[in-house]
């Protein structure tokens, strides 16, 4: 997967995410993708991480978004959604950890399945808060500029690595989002450079702390 291989409407939620980033735009030269090319580059680099594994990232990560997010009823995102209420109504978990665009899928699951009963919701490293290319794009839709916690969710926890590329705006869920625990949410280090990474997440303190306290 590249970036010559994204659709013109996944180009354009890159392009949002890079403007949310603050990132300089690049100048076109060549395929239409030059310029999302050279404005990668200059986030990989100032990140201190890999151009190959940063445009590799991003255009994987928002190739699913924009699948994800471009249906409704019969879609892909209807069946996830099914599919994730059919699980949790057949466990019936106390916890719920959704990661990344995960945390979306559950987020819209719980909202429209609302009979589902969820102690604790943990999302990881989530993009939910993010302009235009998610948080616009939410069912049920923000109300006033601000989205909800889910009816069944009694307690929701918002974990990210200050680095998280996903997870942006910083502090954008708790401050985007009403009924998120701001005590126990917040920024979590989990890797210099996997910073998004689901097992260095699940591999961290906070997390633990929240899981409360193993077997004995």
């Amino acid at each position: 997967m590249s970036l010559d291989d994204l659709e013109p409407a996944e180009e354009e939620l890159v392009r949002e995410w890079l403007r949310e980033l603050n990132v300089p735009a690049g100048v076109s030269a060549g395929r239409a993708t030059g310029f999302l090319r050279q404005s990668l580059a200059w986030l990989a680099r100032s990140r201190g991480i890999g151009a190959p594994a940063t445009e590799w990232f991003v255009s994987t990560f928002f190739r699913e978004v924009h699948t994800y997010l471009q249906g409704f009823d019969g879609s892909a995102r209807f069946r996830v959604r099914a599919r994730i209420a059919e699980t949790v109504a057949a466990r019936r978990p106390d916890i719920v950890i959704a990661h990344s665009l995960g945390s979306v899928a559950a987020y819209e699951a719980l909202w429209a399945y609302p009979h589902l009963k969820v102690d604790l919701l943990i999302t990881l490293g989530s993009p939910l808060a993010l302009p235009h290319a998610v948080f616009d794009r939410l069912e049920p839709g923000p109300v006033n500029g601000r989205g909800r916690r889910p009816p069944g969710v009694r307690r929701w926890v918002n974990l990210a690595d200050p680095g998280d590329l996903v997870a942006i705006p910083p502090g954008g869920v708790e401050a985007k989002f009403d009924g998120v625990d701001s005590e126990r949410s917040g920024t979590v280090a989990i890797h210099t450079f996997d910073f998004h990474l689901v097992a260095n997440y699940l591999a961290s303190s906070r997390v633990a702390d929240l899981l409360g306290p193993g077997p004995t």
